[in-house]
């Protein structure tokens, strides 16, 4: 048995078993004893959907109100008169036949690659290296744009690419702990809004099954959902 440090312990004691409104939850994450490093705060939605169904599949990004707190290494594929631009809207490389070359060799030092729809026969070649880190573009979560430049500005600033994974979950991130409570409860509120606006006209049954968040290294803390289908009964 894996033996509990101080730390570990003392958040043990702190864990609360029941869904808790998300204002207070968000309170309760903030109690629990954390390391000196400011963590990011992340939810997790358990959502019905049947991945196996191509319809059910979510899949999209999103700017939160105020931020998560990191910036983004974002990558732009595009024509050299925008890729200008695209540098100065805070794209660390940005090009075509020659990024493409340096992914070929091994670049992989960014978290977002996004492309004009013209450059998408040239970097067709890279969703065998690209597709499998999740970094190759789509024009699913915004990533394959004629406004390019936009594109760089909102991802490097943070914006957040989600998708449900193999288990129904949809992951995301709200924020840091030092964020104010407030500006946590609103990152989180317009998170939930928009994994909401996503539900499949498919889906039979609870969308929204269970939301939890967490710190880096927290215990999770179950927020309150109501469902729809409470909500009318």
């Amino acid at each position: 048995m894996t033996k509990l440090n101080k730390r570990a312990r003392m958040n043990e004691k702190l864990v609360v078993e029941e869904a808790l409104p998300a204002a207070k939850a968000i309170a309760a994450l903030k109690q629990f004893k954390g390391p000196k490093f400011d963590q990011t705060v992340n939810v997790v939605m358990h959502l019905g959907v049947d991945v196996k169904q191509a319809d059910q599949m979510i899949r999209g990004s999103v700017s939160l109100p105020k931020g998560i707190g990191k910036a983004k290494r974002v990558v732009a594929f595009c024509q050299p008169d925008v890729a200008r631009e695209a540098m100065a809207a805070g794209a660390i490389k940005a090009g075509g036949e020659d990024l493409v070359s340096e992914i070929e060799g091994g670049f992989f030092d960014f978290d977002v690659a996004v492309t004009s729809p013209d450059m998408m026969r040239v970097i067709s070649k890279l969703g065998r290296v690209l597709g499998p880190k999740g970094l190759m573009p789509s024009p699913k979560n915004g990533t394959v744009t004629t406004e390019v430049v936009r594109a760089v500005q909102e991802f490097a600033a943070g914006k957040l690419e989600y998708r449900t994974d193999k288990g129904g979950n949809i992951h995301g991130v709200i924020g840091k702990m030092s964020f104010p409570n407030p500006d946590l409860l609103e990152n989180l509120e317009f998170f939930v809004q928009t994994i909401e606006k996503a539900k499949p006209s498919s889906l039979r049954g609870v969308y929204v099954k269970k939301i939890c968040l967490s710190g880096t290294m927290t215990p999770g803390v179950q927020v309150y959902y109501e469902t729809a289908e409470a909500a009318t009964a």
